[in-house]
């Protein structure tokens, strides 16, 4: 009687769990902050989310079933309250949508894993320690790489082979390397088309007016607008500026075209939010961030505006049409 009731108990012990409880633990609620350095207003947001949140479905991730998604939009002085508030409510990781954000959340935790959609220089600025082994609580996607800087350069002369002297806009405070990331290609690549690069440093909304006022006394024909933060929350004074103006520039992202701007070449910003949820599944799956090497654009788009070229005067030829992704007319 003994050994039978051993053997009951064990095979109670061994019996499959029911599947009510079996799937109470495959949809057990993971928590993801994601914290965008724009404004939630931004016209470019919907498009953003929309990829991500897609991306994330097509991996098994549901919001409401199995994880929990908590969305901070910093167009403006809130970072880093948005950034506290997030690591506030211990989530199993924080998506960054930029470096700027990164420089944010790191100095509210050390312990919660980071996935960044874009980052120009994660070396640089030590968000990881190499690409191939970031070895710390973040990884992600670079958006750019410095060789780009030359390539702008490159573009607007073709589109205005006029031009003799480029300002080169960022700012400072929030720009990769404090603007000199892009600066060493950029002064290359002038050197090779008889071209003079200007650092155009700005900080605020009146530095970007005054600098736009200042180009015509210091012989400046020609604009660069590097990735950064801050250009992308102004990019529609930027914009207005430069029609105003009348300055061909090149900007880092599509949006800034579609907005009004001449030209942009630069990493496909939407491809990039549909390929970070892969590392957020794995990493909601048990990897560690330290062990995820840092991924470099899969797609890197040139956007031409005709309808600006055509009011700035300028006729873009028709080799570069054809090699565009984009051509707004």
């Amino acid at each position: 009687m003994r050994r039978r009731k051993v053997l009951s108990l064990l095979a109670g012990a061994l019996a499959p769990w029911p599947l009510s409880a079996i799937a109470q633990q495959a949809e057990r609620m993971r928590v993801i902050g994601v914290l965008i350095g724009l404004a939630e207003s931004d016209p470019d947001i919907p498009l953003r989310i929309a990829r991500f949140e897609q991306a994330l479905r097509d991996l098994g991730w549901i919001e409401g079933r199995n994880v929990r998604l908590h969305y901070r939009f910093a167009g403006d002085n809130r970072l880093q309250t948005f950034a506290r508030e997030l690591v506030a409510l211990q989530p199993d990781l924080i998506v960054a949508g930029s470096g700027f954000v990164v420089f944010a959340l790191l100095r509210e935790t050390r312990t919660v894993p980071i996935v960044f959609v874009t980052s120009a220089d994660p070396v640089g600025d030590r968000f990881v320690a190499s690409l191939v082994r970031p070895g710390g609580i973040a990884t992600g996607f670079t958006n750019n790489l410095p060789s780009m800087g030359g390539k702008w350069l490159e573009l607007l002369k073709e589109v205005a082979p006029g031009i003799e002297r480029v300002a080169v806009m960022f700012n400072p405070d929030t720009a990769p390397g404090s603007g000199s990331y892009f600066l060493p290609p950029i002064e290359a690549a002038a050197a090779l088309i008889n071209v003079k690069p200007l650092a155009m440093p700005v900080r605020s909304p009146a530095d970007i007016e005054s600098a736009f006022a200042g180009f015509e006394r210091k012989g400046v024909h020609g604009l660069v607008v590097t990735p950064d933060n801050f250009t992308a929350v102004h990019r529609g004074l930027i914009i207005a500026q430069a029609a105003q103006h009348r300055v061909p520039a090149i900007y880092p992202f599509h949006y800034f075209a579609k907005e009004g701007g001449l030209m942009s070449y630069g990493a496909d910003l939407l491809d990039l939010y549909a390929r970070t949820p892969s590392y957020v599944d794995r990493i909601l799956r048990g990897a560690k961030p330290a062990d995820l090497a840092v991924q470099a654009p899969a797609k890197v788009d040139l956007v031409i505006n005709l309808k600006v070229a055509k009011a700035l005067g300028l006729s873009v030829p028709r080799i570069m049409i054809a090699r565009a992704d984009e051509v707004i007319e």
